[in-house]
């Protein structure tokens, strides 16, 4: 299959060198209300991944383009985004006037479902983030850089280890992206996080449930786009630091990255590095083990013509994590096991600094790819192949800390290709297809599954239409997945065998299974004034299970359990329907998204009754992978409101819940496992656009997070246990410091997170099952306390 994508990549080379007219966008762009020029602003075309800045009198100007289809993205820091899109025949003049304002409602969808397009056209439910609210928030990992984000949430596993969930739905069920690249690590685990530099992320897009149907069957809960900064204007350059440090871990987090364009060629060069102790809180002090280090690195590079772009890719993340065990003395002190192999209380020393102890994780993760987009007679070809290399090693023997116990190697291609047909009588159409071929081997003393190989292959078909203010979306996607696993038998002294008897043990049986299933969506939107939006979509989803689903057997390090297994697990089926209404006026922003969605044979863990044995002891629960019928249903609601003349000011409200249950099952397995608890956020702030000469874009935020009780939870066997409410205080201010001819220099971000230093334990935390502290009796640690942060990014 590698050699049919490298064959079709090659056949589009011979077909795009036609003659075409070259074109140009230009305008000005000024304030709204004002008449202010506006310099510095970036006007964007999105699918070419070319652009440039207005200057001093608010003029821009993009040149040498093909005719076709577009969309062109305004954006500026503080502003609200603008976005057109247009059919370029011609030399075209388009002026813009921008008005002051944070929210998003409008930006740019790259994932979507099949081209760019304005958010508020699309049927589908997306949130857009962009970089400046990623920084404003405390975060020590990408994904808890989305907390704020409604209907988002994770599970975790301490500081450094995060799992997207959407709508009460994650592991594999969401499907992750690196600029268009699906990211292939070893996702089914709850303590393996996502292995991608936060530093490096410029923007989100976020689909929430299984609209996206052109990046694969998995992603029934949705879709996260992690998108890299846009290419630089022609001749520009410039090298960007970012320092952050944060007081509850001491982490301390650098970056350094230097880009530029010139005569159609980009490139950029970065390197992060990141570590932090163990955190801290009041009621558990500083947990042991808890600390993490961080390394990577990314090359980019590629030539932007008239005809497309071609861009290359490598990246390398490598990260050491301490796992928590939460072991406990007498006296409510951490304990670990010791070089002599006894256990010992945790002492002052063994919690400064930046050490990392046993059990611990070692992951590398090695991603190369190439992005290629050509503009044709017809349409627009996009194409992309990936390989990607994690490498997943756990050291738990303190006896001997250098010896491998588990040690997965995941090998994965990557390929997607879909041809946009050029507009035809207002219908939009899309086709394409994408897969991967994957190998995984076990090559540590340890096996929690088995080694594998897999080929998946999928194809879609997407139409759009635009008729007055309504806008028509509907495809269908078809997947075949093949999954072979290998026979393992083990010796008595634990090492692979190929001999079965009385000595020896069946560790894994061979598995040989082939899936096949369908998605599909269709849905409409409505524009019922230029502020305001209706939508409403029905899509199907469809997931087969993983590996670890239907053949682990063994203990999985830091999940404080043994896992089984299930061979008779089916595929999982998701019907869901979306509503959403969207208002966005020039003093209140409004959205309301309701859902609901029925997943058949959903895939869940559960822990196995008291009384139940296998045959050796342990001294990890026995968890077993079951499934049943579930429903889950909710949505979010948010409430901007801005005043005038206030209009520096911002009272943002937002509520999420969703509820989760399993059809036709007694009271205790009758709500689903894992479901997040409902959230209310405010979130009031000022921003200030000018403050003198010197600096701009200045804010002052406070935001109020409210966790409800979540007490629907999965009680058999003890499986979950009731989290209580609480409340946590964040503070955060920041400014732009802006030197000659008004070019930022440096951005500055000052939050606290946790601003009273609750102690509290979030529902989704893995840590919450650790053992229980026999000085206080209650169960399991807690969450991160105080955190002061800043952040100074120079931009030279």
């Amino acid at each position: 299959m590698n050699k049919k994508c490298i064959f079709l990549l090659s056949c589009c080379f011979l077909i795009w060198n036609q003659s075409y007219a070259q074109l140009t966008i230009s305008g000005k762009i000024k304030e709204f209300g004002t008449g202010i020029n506006l310099p510095g602003v970036t006007v964007y075309l999105e699918d070419l991944r070319i652009g440039t800045i207005t200057d001093l009198n608010g003029y821009y100007k993009i040149d040498n383009l093909k005719p076709g289809s577009y969309v062109l993205m305004v954006d500026f820091v503080g502003y609200k985004s603008n976005s057109l899109k247009l059919n370029l025949t011609k030399d075209t003049l388009i002026n813009f006037e921008m008005t002051p304002g944070v929210t998003e409602l409008n930006e740019v969808v790259v994932t979507g479902v099949s081209r760019a397009k304005e958010r508020k056209l699309s049927p589908i439910a997306i949130e857009t983030i962009n970089q400046d609210l990623l920084r404003q928030n405390v975060s020590s990992n990408l994904i808890d850089g989305l907390k704020t984000i409604p209907g988002i949430s994770q599970i975790t596993t301490g500081a450094s280890i995060s799992k997207p969930v959407i709508r009460g739905v994650g592991y594999n069920r969401v499907l992750v992206l690196n600029d268009g690249i699906r990211q292939e690590g070893q996702q089914w685990g709850s303590e393996h996080g996502i292995e991608i530099d936060e530093y490096a992320i410029d923007r989100v897009e976020i689909i929430k449930g299984p609209g996206s149907l052109i990046y694969g069957s998995d992603g029934i809960a949705g879709v996260i786009n992690f998108l890299p900064p846009k290419s630089l204007p022609n001749g520009e350059h410039f090298t960007q630091i970012l320092t952050n440090y944060q007081s509850n871990n001491g982490l301390i987090g650098h970056s350094i990255s230097q880009s530029g364009a010139k005569k159609d060629w980009q490139w950029l060069g970065q390197w992060s590095n990141k570590f932090a102790g163990d955190y801290q809180n009041k009621r558990d002090g500083k947990v042991y083990n808890s600390g993490f280090r961080e390394y990577d690195a990314k090359l980019f590079g590629g030539v932007n013509k008239n005809w497309g772009h071609t861009y290359f890719t490598a990246r390398t993340f490598n990260t050491q994590v301490g796992i928590v065990e939460g072991e406990r003395d007498s006296l409510g002190n951490f304990a670990f096991e010791n070089s002599a192999g006894d256990m010992q209380s945790a002492e002052p020393k063994d919690l400064k600094g930046y050490g990392i102890g046993i059990p611990r994780q070692r992951i590398n993760h090695l991603s190369l790819a190439t992005n290629n987009y050509f503009i044709m007679k017809r349409g627009k070809l996009k194409a992309a192949i990936g390989f990607q290399q994690n490498r997943r090693r756990e050291y738990e023997d303190p006896t001997s800390p250098n010896e491998v116990g588990l040690y997965l190697r995941l090998n994965t291609w990557t390929y997607n290709a879909r041809f946009e047909l050029h507009r035809i009588r207002g219908w939009e159409m899309t086709y394409g297809l994408s897969g991967m071929q994957q190998n995984n081997k076990n090559k540590g003393e340890e096996f929690l599954i088995p080694n594998y190989k897999l080929f998946d292959f999928g194809g879609y078909f997407y139409v759009q239409k635009t008729l007055a203010k309504w806008t028509f979306e509907g495809g269908f996607r078809g997947d075949v997945r093949h999954l072979n696993t290998q026979k393992l038998i083990l010796d008595e002294d634990g090492l692979p065998t190929t001999i079965l008897d009385l000595n020896s043990t069946l560790k894994f049986e061979p598995i040989h299974k082939n899936f096949t299933g369908f998605s599909g969506s269709i849905g409409l939107s409505y524009q019922m004034s230029v502020s305001s939006t209706f939508k409403i979509n029905l899509s199907r989803g469809y997931r087969a299970p993983n590996l670890a689903e239907l053949s682990s057997n063994g203990v999985h390090e830091g999940t404080f359990r043994y896992e089984i297994g299930n061979t008779k697990l089916r595929p999982e089926n998701s019907n869901q329907l979306d509503v959403g209404y969207y208002l966005d006026s020039k003093h209140v922003t409004f959205e309301l998204t309701p859902f609901v969605n029925k997943i058949n044979h959903y895939i869940f863990l559960q822990r196995k009754a008291v009384g139940d044995s296998l045959e050796h002891p342990l001294e990890n629960e026995l968890y077993e992978y079951a499934s049943g019928n579930a429903l889950l249903f909710g949505g979010e609601v948010y409430l901007d409101f801005h005043p005038h003349p206030l209009d520096w000011l911002h009272i943002a409200n937002s509520f999420s819940i969703v509820r989760g249950i399993q059809r036709g099952q007694a009271d205790s397995m009758r709500y689903l496992p894992s479901i997040p608890a409902p959230k209310y956020r405010l979130e009031a702030k000022t921003v200030f656009k000018k403050m003198g000469n010197s600096l701009s874009n200045s804010f002052i935020l406070f935001a109020l997070d409210y966790y409800f009780r979540q007490d629907k939870i999965f009680t058999a066997f003890e499986t979950e246990t009731p989290t209580p409410h609480y409340a946590l205080l964040s503070l955060g201010l920041g400014t732009e410091v802006n030197a000659h001819k008004k070019k930022k220099f440096l951005s500055i971000y000052f939050n606290i997170d946790n601003l009273l230093n609750k102690t509290y334990q979030n529902h989704l935390s893995r840590l919450k099952y650790a053992p229980i502290n026999i000085r206080t009796g209650s169960r399991g640690v807690y969450n991160m306390g105080r955190n002061v942060s800043l952040k100074l990014i120079f931009k030279l």
